[in-house]
């Protein structure tokens, strides 16, 4: 089989495609030939450097995937040959206090592909039965692939973590990255009113016409002065983020007196002002969130297929061209998912 590896740390020069041996599934796995996977940040950090990630080199890329089931245990009854899936990207040990606890996304020992074991970036892989659910119909290989880390990522931040309502307003930082996309879709499909901020006045359009209340330009405008004026002075319900430094300021500024910032990334700087005094004054709460459990995802799939929400997908590309891939992701023109088609 085709995978992409990474062989050291720096830039595209450490990914290769090789020729492998497909793996071999173990007891209690499910081999899948995947069809799709879609790109993340991480495979950046990865690439870059891993740094703070137990990894061995070389290692297959990827954290998301979508694709069929090639065999299975005997005693399986949940899922069977033929059938077509989507990959979860945590492994989790199943006996820590947070897995027994219903809480796998806190696993003290959980192993995430592309980052703790190998990805997706391949045209099989063997995981546990359990990380792998029936894929919505109304969608294709690579959006299906596209729910596994982006969607999920938003599902847990806006509902278990912000309890978002249909009344409230959300403020979404970055408007074009996959969360973002993902957390503005999610939004819009209960009924909430959404502002979305970006840099770039094309990605600010393109959100408008999918559904985004209001579109703040970062660069040329006052965040926080842009929503208040934009809510009449009040500020939001809700903010989404994963910029980090660079936004933190305008972010807090923009909550109403007890609003909820929930926060999943930090690509600007993870050391931004505190601004403790605003915190305990305005009652503002602050959440931090990676992914999502399993049974997240269940849900996040159903609402998906009910609702008819499609990931939007920016490109796709063949598997022998992962370097054009992974350079459009660093170049931060991308609007929506970049996927890998693994079927060549």
């Amino acid at each position: 089989m085709k995978a992409a590896f990474i062989t050291g740390h720096g830039g595209n020069e450490v990914v290769e495609v090789r020729q492998c041996e497909r793996p071999v599934r173990q007891p209690g796995e499910a081999l899948v030939r995947l069809h799709a996977a879609t790109l993340n940040q991480v495979d950046l950090y990865m690439r870059n450097s891993g740094a703070g990630i137990t990894h061995r080199l070389p290692q297959v890329m990827g954290l998301d995937g979508a694709g069929v089931v090639e065999e299975v245990d005997a005693t399986e009854t949940l899922l069977s040959p033929g059938q077509q899936v989507v990959v979860y990207p945590g492994v989790t040990c199943g006996r820590c206090e947070f897995c027994r606890r219903g809480e796998g996304v806190l696993c003290t020992r959980m192993q995430l592909l592309g980052e703790h074991r190998d990805g997706t970036f391949a045209q099989w892989i063997s995981v546990p039965a359990r990380n792998l659910l029936p894929m919505p119909a109304n969608l294709s290989y690579v959006q299906a692939a596209a729910l596994g880390v982006n969607h999920l990522t938003a599902w847990r931040m806006l509902f278990t973590k912000a309890r978002v309502r249909p009344w409230e307003t959300v403020l979404v930082f970055g408007i074009g990255g996959g969360v973002s996309l993902a957390a503005m879709q999610l939004a819009r499909a209960i009924g909430a009113r959404v502002i979305v901020t970006s840099r770039d006045d094309a990605k600010l359009a393109r959100a408008q016409a999918m559904g985004a209340d209001h579109g703040i330009n970062g660069k040329t405008q006052d965040v926080a002065k842009a929503v208040m004026a934009y809510t009449g002075g009040r500020g939001v319900d809700v903010v989404i983020e994963n910029v980090g430094e660079a936004v933190w300021s305008s972010a807090m500024k923009s909550l109403v007196r007890g609003g909820r910032l929930v926060t999943c990334g930090a690509t600007t700087g993870d050391q931004p002002p505190a601004d403790l005094r605003r915190i305990f004054i305005r009652q503002l709460q602050i959440f931090g969130s990676t992914l999502g459990d399993l049974s997240e995802f269940q849900d996040l799939l159903g609402f998906v297929e009910r609702r008819g929400i499609v990931p939007v997908i920016d490109s796709e590309f063949g598997i022998e061209r992962v370097h054009e891939a992974l350079s459009r992701l660093e170049s931060g023109q991308q609007f929506g998912k970049i996927g890998l088609d693994l079927t060549t």
